[in-house]
């Protein structure tokens, strides 16, 4: 499969979906956040699903393109809530444009994500698939914004949070390529699986990244997350581990409510450090990713197809940014 190919096909779809419509005033916001980047990440798994079971690229376009436009509208209001200035490296959209064009930009993508279903084959299961995908992902945004008002959060609220959030749009990603590919069901299921495993994972780098990663390679402010008391895996393991005067001086950087940016992010990346939670971090999201790659070597497709998929694993659990 040529993938950088029938990503070129995915992304001229995407253009055609926004290009030429009125109100520009509405429009225009919604191709911007599509023009900013990204790594395209769902739409690859979209592809990947189906090329696994050995379907016709064709027929996954219209659900990889469908994936990407409503990965973008979450996005686009997250940054509204998550009050969030930057989004891969340019200014997010409602501060370009103003929040209450933001707000209507993304619902009109959300519309849109489900209209480009129609392009492709198997539109019932499909729109069926990101529907409740989407349901769960708002109901991880809110359990997100719970989680901001509480500090006995557990790892366990967190993990089926980022689950919900995160995970499911890139379990159902895979799953998508694989309906497109009419896969047998028991194999769709296992796939969806390794895909939620993946995106665990996934998210648990991307706290990692957040405050140990470079904010030119990430496209955002570094310890936003931190500057946001967002509960994330490395804050909840901190106060979890913390004891004394480290848990004090953690508890009033959570706890102020004035506080100066840069020295909240040093300070509070100072106890991660002494604490060495980006290591237990780490082998966290390790685990997710090998328990999402233990599945896909044990599919029940040709082990050439499978290689793919997994040198993609692969190559996410190296990522930077």
């Amino acid at each position: 499969m040529d993938l950088i190919q029938s990503l070129a096909s995915v992304e001229l779809l995407l253009t055609d979906c926004l290009a030429n419509r009125e109100p520009q005033g509405l429009y225009k916001p919604s191709a911007y956040a599509m023009d900013v980047g990204g790594k395209r990440l769902r739409p690859q798994l979209v592809l990947l699903g189906n090329y696994l079971f050995g379907g016709s690229v064709e027929d996954a376009i219209p659900a990889a393109a469908s994936v990407e436009m409503f990965h973008n509208f979450t996005l686009l209001h997250d940054d509204i809530m998550d009050n969030a200035p930057t989004r891969r490296g340019k200014a997010s959209v409602w501060v370009e444009f103003g929040t209450n064009t933001a707000i209507l930009s993304g619902d009109v993508m959300m519309m849109i994500a489900f209209s480009v279903l129609t392009k492709g084959p198997s539109f019932h299961q499909l729109a069926q698939c990101l529907t409740e995908c989407g349901i769960l992902v708002c109901e991880g945004q809110q359990l997100d914004m719970d989680f901001e008002k509480r500090n006995d959060v557990s790892i366990e609220e967190y993990l089926h949070m980022i689950e919900q959030k995160t995970a499911v749009l890139l379990a159902a990603s895979l799953k998508m390529g694989a309906i497109t590919a009419n896969a047998p069901v028991q194999e769709i299921e296992k796939i969806y699986k390794a895909g939620v495993f993946l995106g665990i994972g996934f998210q648990l780098q991307d706290d990692i990244l957040d405050v140990f990663g470079d904010s030119v390679k990430v496209g955002k402010q570094t310890g936003g997350d931190i500057i946001a008391d967002k509960k994330t895996y490395l804050l909840i393991k901190a106060l979890e581990l913390a004891k004394g005067e480290v848990l004090n001086t953690l508890m009033y950087h959570i706890e102020a409510a004035h506080f100066n940016p840069e020295e909240k992010v040093r300070a509070v990346k100072e106890i991660y450090n002494q604490l060495q939670i980006k290591d237990l971090a780490s082998r966290k999201m390790k685990q997710y990713f090998d328990q999402g790659l233990e599945i896909i070597k044990n599919l029940d497709v040709p082990s050439q197809r499978k290689e793919l998929l997994v040198a993609f694993f692969e190559q996410l659990i190296q990522r930077e940014y």
